[in-house]
């Protein structure tokens, strides 16, 4: 009898926390045809650079990117910024010296530095942490087909806002129907022209959000483009060795094989 009410108890608090919390329920996200999709994509890296200063101007208030290495902007397959230019945006950072323990400006050689005063999540791995799409229970098959949808899911948080408000606890939530639960404490971070892109590039919402999930992805994956090349590579090889195998076992089999037997 005790055990009944025990069990009935914890899943009293279950759903409470679940309804509380918004737990197991998905929000809408829609798919973006982004360059890098699919096993012959590629990071554009204009849109990079557009997602570099995005981030640069407005998610760099609350957000870190402290896995990521200053120089790997000017890396091939990435944003491919001037090293000169590379060590010019490095000089707006400060970081702390790791030998005397006083502050200096970064150089390439430095991470991003992480910003946790504003206690957001950082952001260096943020696309491969969050998934846009799921399939049938246990399938997985909307990821098979369009990929775990990391950018999409930041791309749709970014443009998800409603304009709805609500107080709760002393706090204040905002609707948002791409995250889960519909109410998140972030308030909406881009809108239109609020960047004014170096190259001239229209500055929509969709166009900001677009941007910024791709370098995301980017800071994620630096090296997709690589493992994809590597991947095509291997595959080509397999299939040649495969040719050559079978050529060689016909060959080596056509004698015997050919003969009829009385």
């Amino acid at each position: 009898m005790f055990r009944k009410i025990a069990i009935s108890a914890v899943s009293a608090l279950a759903l409470t926390t679940s309804v509380a919390f918004g737990a197991g329920t998905e929000g809408h996200i829609e798919d973006v045809a982004f360059s890098f999709e699919g096993p012959f994509g590629t990071f554009d890296e204009h849109q990079l650079q557009r997602g570099l200063q995005v981030f640069t101007e407005v998610c760099a208030a609350c957000h870190g990117l402290k896995f990521v290495p200053i120089r790997t902007l000017s890396d091939k397959g990435g944003p491919a910024i001037p090293e000169d230019q590379v060590r010019a945006y490095a000089k707006q950072f400060t970081v702390v010296d790791k030998d005397t323990g006083e502050d200096r400006e970064a150089v390439p050689a430095d991470l991003f530095p992480a910003n946790t005063g504003a206690g957001a999540p950082d952001l260096s791995l943020m696309a491969k942490a969050r998934a846009g799409f799921h399939g049938p229970y246990g399938l997985g098959i909307n990821q098979l087909v369009k990929g775990i949808g990391g950018p999409e899911y930041i791309n749709a948080i970014l443009t998800g806002y409603t304009g709805e408000t609500k107080e709760e606890a002393g706090e204040t939530f905002y609707e948002n129907h791409a995250f889960p639960g519909g109410w998140i404490k972030m308030p909406p971070p881009l809108a239109d022209d609020q960047v004014t892109y170096q190259d001239g590039h229209e500055a929509t919402l969709h166009h900001l959000s677009e941007d910024v999930s791709a370098f995301l992805m980017w800071t994620a994956e630096p090296k997709l483009m690589a493992r994809k090349e590597a991947g095509f590579k291997a595959v080509i090889f397999l299939i040649v060795l495969a040719s050559l195998l079978y050529l060689t076992n016909k060959r080596l089999w056509s004698g015997v094989k050919g003969k009829k037997h009385a």
